[in-house]
């Protein structure tokens, strides 16, 4: 079990990893009002010219809504972290059940299962 400065400790750094992602994401996506966790990239906006123009304008809105969709993944897998936090069951490999390891929280505080059962 964790000692509580531990788990504030691993809090801020997902607080501080859920403004990161928020604002990259408000960088070039709307969060969806309706639904919940999901963001919609917005198109380019660029003058409309020729096609090879529209072409890379598509080019780019396909690696927005990849990279938006990453984004979405690694936010609600921090929110779930928190979530967890909250209800007193951080730390806690979803596989095994036994406690993630301290080191690994540490890397990554959205960790959802142990060393072992990553593998």
């Amino acid at each position: 079990m964790m000692d509580k400065k531990t788990v504030e400790t691993l809090k801020s750094k997902l607080e501080e990893k859920r403004n990161e992602i928020k604002t990259e994401l408000e960088s070039f996506a709307k969060e969806d009002n309706k639904i919940k966790g999901n963001w919609d990239a917005k198109y380019p906006s660029k003058e409309r010219g020729n096609k090879e123009e529209e072409a890379d304008e598509a080019g780019e809105y396909e690696n927005l809504l990849s990279l938006e969709q990453s984004l979405e993944l690694k936010l609600k897998d921090v929110e779930t972290a928190l979530s967890k936090i909250e209800s007193e069951i951080y730390g806690k490999c979803e596989r095994c059940g036994k406690n993630i390891e301290e080191e690994r929280l540490m890397a990554y505080p959205e960790a959802r299962l142990c060393i072992i059962c990553n593998k």
